[in-house]
């Protein structure tokens, strides 16, 4: 073993400060994942299914013990108009965002983004009836 591979081992710290040029195979869909080719310093999620697993506790630290899989429920723009990933782990519940890739799956994306529109948390026929109810008027 070198001495770079020996570091990334025993440094918990090693991945916040350098970048993550190691490809993996996805546990969820079994896409081969490549390192990043541009834009991105770390790859930490499947650019196909968007899923990833729970290794961090903090970005880069390698600390958690979970190990679970972290899927995507969720998409967020930041304030630079940059989209990211929110995800859930299915085996403890930790909540995580990543930011997209460039060459991350766009239908999926906008998937992930469309659900509450798609499948709201109200019957979507009721809505003139609630909002009469609440005195307002369907706006025209």
């Amino acid at each position: 073993m070198n001495r770079e591979n020996k570091k990334k081992l025993l440094d918990k710290g090693y991945y916040k400060n350098h970048a993550c040029n190691d490809g993996f195979t996805c546990k969820v869909c079994g896409w081969k994942v490549n390192p990043p080719l541009y834009g991105e310093r770390h790859r930490n999620h499947c650019n196909n299914c968007l899923s990833s697993l729970h290794l961090d506790n903090e970005p880069g630290d390698r600390a958690a013990d979970c190990g679970g899989i972290m899927e995507p429920i969720g998409v967020w723009v930041r304030r630079n108009g940059e989209w990211s990933v929110i995800h859930r782990c299915r085996r403890c519940g930790h909540l995580s965002s990543n930011h997209i890739a460039p060459d991350d799956n766009p239908v999926k994306l906008m998937s992930i983004a469309m659900q509450p529109v798609a499948c709201p948390p109200f019957p979507v026929e009721r809505i003139d009836e609630m909002l009469k109810t609440m005195g307002g008027e369907m706006p025209v």
